[in-house]
């Protein structure tokens, strides 16, 4: 069933609540570190771009930002219970890797449109490990219909053991480190020549998110 996106103010109430409480566990699990806060954009729309290591990037980013965001996550999210929940109490927007979906498109084109912010993770997936993947083209297709800037944000410190690290009581260093905006160049031609640019604009987005981070992180894009 294709899915079915509501600009309306239906998950207002719940972000409102789940929000300060994320803020106050990840303080509670972790020693969490925002840096770049003066870099967010005042208002209007923009697209957040993230590395994604594991889990626990989104919701770190979406807890510690300054104003509620809308958010693209793998449709597996769904597939699991607890998981599943906080995706739907969100309001969450649920991506098939690899499948082209217009409904999904449009909602991400709408949200944007609509003058709010957007958090995407380019690589489509998690690393499991800190070095980063090649992105999908997905984002820049985004910024190019959208002409929106792009906030790059490294974060440092998600692994996949870190809530287990974390109920041990060792609270494990994450940080949120948030870019300048930038904006992309348009994408000209058709066909391959165009896939090519958006995939090129893809890898920028990446570039600027691997400078934020250490050398370990950087992986294809050292």
């Amino acid at each position: 069933m294709p899915y079915n996106y509501s600009l309306s103010k239906k998950y207002s109430l719940n972000r409102a609540i789940m929000r300060p409480l994320f803020r106050g566990l990840f303080h509670i699990l972790s020693r969490v570190q925002v840096f770049g806060k003066e870099n967010v954009p005042r208002q209007g729309a923009y697209l957040i771009t993230i590395n994604h290591v594991s889990l626990f990037e989104p919701p770190l980013v979406m807890a510690f930002w300054p104003v509620a965001l809308e958010a693209v996550g793998a449709v597996d999210i769904w597939k699991r219970r607890g998981q599943a929940t906080l995706a739907r109490l969100y309001g969450a927007i649920p991506v098939h890797r690899g499948e082209y979906d217009r409904t999904l498109l449009d909602a991400m084109l709408a949200v944007l449109n609509s003058g709010r912010p957007l958090l995407i993770a380019p690589e489509g997936a998690r690393s499991h490990a800190p070095g980063m993947r090649q992105a999908h083209p997905g984002a820049a297709y985004i910024v190019d219909k959208t002409g929106v800037q792009v906030v790059p944000v490294g974060v440092v410190g998600g692994t996949d053991d870190f809530l287990r690290r974390a109920l041990r009581g060792q609270r494990p260093p994450f940080e949120m480190r948030i870019g300048q905006p930038f904006s992309l160049p348009l994408v000209e031609g058709r066909g391959a020549a165009r896939r090519a640019a958006l995939q090129e604009n893809a890898d920028r987005i990446m570039r600027q998110i691997a400078a934020l981070m250490p050398a370990e992180y950087h992986g294809i894009y050292a």
